[in-house]
């Protein structure tokens, strides 16, 4: 046999051949080990069937493992989100195989994220997609010969303590609220108050359409019916409109034929963008942070048409809208929902059959 038709990956060594072969099948890259066999074409039957036992038990990396993940959560909302904390990631432990993956070789991303002032809330989240990619390496993918991505049970990765850690919240007061929407952009003041009485969070009113108004000739207004691909809890779910959210969707109409908020002629894609940040840098508050990166704005409100919600700030890196636990309903939010309860399912099937 020629040296051109001889298979790469074999050595002689004291009247024995030896692998020393580039594997992507073995953890660290390379499969060394002996044959047994002096004769060539014996060793080469060998290795061919080393690197078919290898491939059958292959050993994956993360960042396979990563992209593995992300197209089996592709139609979840939370996508992006895990996308966004991988390509933190990848960088660090991106190349080392699955078993390799624990608290000490997280450290150098723990340590780089804190360094660049990252929350440890962030870091954390970033921890669970590891988590969540490591479990389903053990539980639920497995190779071509079936044998799991990650043969042992996934390790319990430690997340950073929050004690401490957490910025407390700083309720606004009616003036405060009032001068926070004189300075946002129009745009952003109508989503905002939209917010405040309402309670859906971020992306459900920046991807609000009007397709998902539903008449309500018997309260004469109309209500949104949220499709469970939008909320968090992947349930249908009605937006009733009080005076002044009803007011807000009555200004949008009109102005674009599929979104209800937009900004020159597109849809809003986030409240908290640059004209967020500028209104919040005009020096219009006792409490002047400018300096800080970005804010948490917790809109509350007192609703006098339906029920209430908490207003306050807190610094971090993104907008909110939440609505607070209160220990006793008003009498007019009672009454309210005693009016509106009944016709809640009527209203959802309507939605239904409009989107069908």
């Amino acid at each position: 046999m020629s040296k051109r038709n001889q298979m790469p990956g074999l050595r002689l060594r004291g009247g024995i051949w030896h692998i020393e072969k580039r594997c992507k099948y073995c953890e660290n890259g390379w499969l060394h080990e002996s044959t047994g066999a002096s004769g060539r074409a014996e060793a080469e039957e060998y290795l061919i069937r080393r690197l078919a036992e290898r491939k059958a038990h292959s050993v994956f990396t993360f960042e396979e493992a990563a992209m593995r993940y992300i197209e089996d959560i592709a139609h979840k909302s939370s996508a992006d989100k895990a996308a966004f904390h991988l390509d933190q990631l990848l960088p660090f432990i991106g190349s080392l195989a699955l078993p390799q993956i624990h608290d000490g070789t997280l450290k150098a991303f723990i340590d780089h994220e804190s360094g660049r002032g990252m929350a440890p809330k962030t870091v954390n989240n970033a921890i669970a997609v590891v988590s969540a990619v490591l479990n389903r390496a053990a539980r639920v993918w497995r190779s071509e010969a079936g044998v799991p991505w990650l043969a042992q049970a996934p390790p319990k990765l430690t997340r950073l303590s929050l004690k401490g850690q957490q910025a407390r919240a700083y309720p606004l007061s009616w003036a405060e609220q009032d001068r926070l929407f004189q300075v946002l952009p129009k745009h952003l003041a109508d989503a905002a108050l939209f917010a405040v009485n309402t309670g859906c969070r971020d992306q459900e009113i920046c991807q609000l359409r009007w397709d998902w108004e539903v008449d309500v000739p018997e309260l004469e207004t109309s209500v949104f019916v949220l499709p469970e691909t939008m909320t968090k809890t992947a349930t249908e779910r009605v937006i009733v409109l009080n005076s002044l959210a009803k007011r807000v969707v009555e200004a949008q109409r009109g102005n674009n034929a599929e979104y209800v908020f937009t900004y020159r002629g597109k849809p809003v894609t986030s409240l908290h963008n640059s004209g967020w940040k500028t209104g919040w840098k005009k020096p219009v508050f006792p409490w002047s942070l400018a300096s800080e990166k970005g804010f948490t704005i917790c809109v509350t409100a007192l609703a006098e048409d339906y029920g209430e919600l908490a207003l306050c700030w807190k610094p971090a890196s993104f907008y909110s809208v939440i609505p607070t636990a209160i220990s006793q309903l008003t009498t007019r939010r009672q009454s309210l929902e005693n009016c509106w309860m009944p016709y809640r399912r009527s209203w959802i099937e309507r939605s239904r059959k409009a989107r069908h």
